[in-house]
């Protein structure tokens, strides 16, 4: 792809922005930005890059500049702005950063996409890939952007790059060597024009691939399951109810792992992480690593030693025999799901935040099976008292720390309180990121209370 002296306009300034900047300024383009924050929010960095030719436009995303532009590059996040299918209808090609990367790094990509699970997995491919001695970077929406590395990047590195459908949706040759799709359900609907679409960009990570590629496909997702009638890929499935020759089940106590002849089997006693989801995304993430042939050695100390991410799952603290919970990236509806059948039953469930457009009423049956109470925050939480109603008592809070202290005060030892807000957390909070700090600040600030009082 020919870059120099050509009229490209990169969409949103943030971390992948600059770094797309830095990028199309090394090969000689001509770069425009169009920003929709305002200049002044901007800061001191657009000072670099204004003294080096580099254009802004701040506060809109005027249509004329998009129509002027010989290639226009997109953000991951950007909505889908009219501006965009004019300039498509126009004939100008438009891309995610992920496709510009694509066309100049050298290495093997490992692609992880599905709504939810794509930042476990991710990285513990990347642990155990760097645990055996490989060349190994993270990418994409967790680690730095894939653009960054193309400058020093080498035949013998691996990218392993967590896949949104933002990112998705605008690619055109993007290839990953191997490609693993979690799973899928309702999610971004206030982004996409509806779960099609978001599904469609999601499927998109095999579009490119060929017969000397992977595709890692999880057997129990009807949606996942039957795009592998179309895959060029070699299919590798993974499943927790049925067993394949190739691929990862669960068996008794035990997770198997087979391909191409090397075979594995892990203990799922020896695992950290809590719940079925979970082991979805060890049985993805070994499958990639003996598609790599590394040893059943090495994946099994990663595996086993492996505590999960931040905000995922994570065990904050017990208070008085009461265990407090951050599930805080749990923001749809099915990561919901999926947290409350990690425990059996006693929760104090936190749900709330700004609306994905989610139904709500798929967690009333979990929530009559597992949970005590839930204490409702943010903008949706009369949606999702209707959704709701009936199934257990419920209780509004007016922010987050109200919550923890409603929580814990219904709470009996041996109980959890869990937050899980299948909410988004842009009606309070930064990001999720930041709504689990605070909730942690609130847990800790409780119980350090209830120890002065002692």
């Amino acid at each position: 792809m020919e870059l120099k002296n050509k009229k490209i306009l990169v969409v949103g300034f943030g971390r992948t922005g600059e770094a797309l900047v830095e990028f199309l300024v090394s090969k000689n383009a001509n770069v425009m930005v169009s920003e929709i924050k305002r200049k002044e929010e901007m800061g001191e960095r657009i000072k670099k890059w204004m003294s080096m030719g580099v254009e802004f436009e701040f506060g809109e995303h005027k249509e004329e500049t998009f129509l002027r532009s010989d290639l226009i590059i997109l953000s991951p996040g950007i909505p889908p702005i009219p501006q965009i299918e004019r300039a498509k209808a126009k004939g100008i090609k438009v891309i995610s950063e992920i496709e510009l990367a694509f066309y100049y790094l050298k290495g093997k990509i490992i692609g992880v996409t599905g709504s939810n699970g794509k930042s476990t997995t991710t990285t513990l491919i990347y642990m155990i890939l760097k645990e055996s001695g490989l060349k190994t970077h993270l990418a994409g929406n967790i680690g730095f952007p894939l653009i960054s590395y193309v400058s020093s990047s080498s035949e013998d590195e691996f990218y392993i790059v967590e896949l949104s459908s933002f990112q998705l949706k605008y690619i055109e040759k993007f290839q990953p060597y191997v490609a693993v799709f979690l799973n899928i359900a309702p999610d971004h609907l206030d982004w996409h024009v509806n779960f099609e679409d978001y599904y469609e960009s999601k499927k998109n990570i095999f579009s490119s691939q060929t017969s000397e590629n992977f595709a890692i496909l999880n057997a129990d997702d009807h949606k996942v399951w039957s795009l592998r009638k179309d895959i060029k890929a070699q299919v590798y499935p993974f499943s927790r109810k049925k067993k394949f020759k190739r691929g990862a089940w669960l068996e008794n106590e035990y997770i198997f792992i087979s391909t191409n002849g090397t075979k594995m089997r892990l203990n799922i006693r020896n695992i950290l992480l809590r719940g079925p989801h979970n082991q979805e995304n060890i049985m993805a993430s070994a499958i990639v690593s003996s598609l790599l042939g590394i040893s059943e050695k090495l994946v099994r100390k990663a595996i086993y030693n492996f505590r999960g991410l931040e905000h995922r799952l994570e065990k904050v603290t017990d208070i008085n025999g009461v265990e407090f919970y951050n599930d805080s990236k749990a923001t749809n509806v099915d990561a919901t799901l999926k947290s409350l059948q990690s425990f059996e039953r006693n929760i104090i469930l936190i749900l709330g935040g700004r609306d994905k457009h989610g139904d709500f009423t798929k967690l009333k049956k979990e929530i009559e099976k597992r949970v005590k109470k839930v204490v409702l925050i943010g903008e949706a939480k009369e949606k999702i008292r209707k959704a709701v109603e009936g199934a257990v008592s419920l209780q509004y809070a007016e922010s987050l720390g109200e919550a923890v202290r409603i929580s814990f005060n219904s709470a009996d030892k041996g109980d959890i309180v869990l937050l899980a807000p299948a909410c988004a957390s842009f009606d309070m909070f930064e990001n999720f990121e930041h709504r689990g700090k605070v909730f942690k600040e609130e847990v800790f600030k409780l119980k350090k209370q209830l120890i002065k009082n002692v």
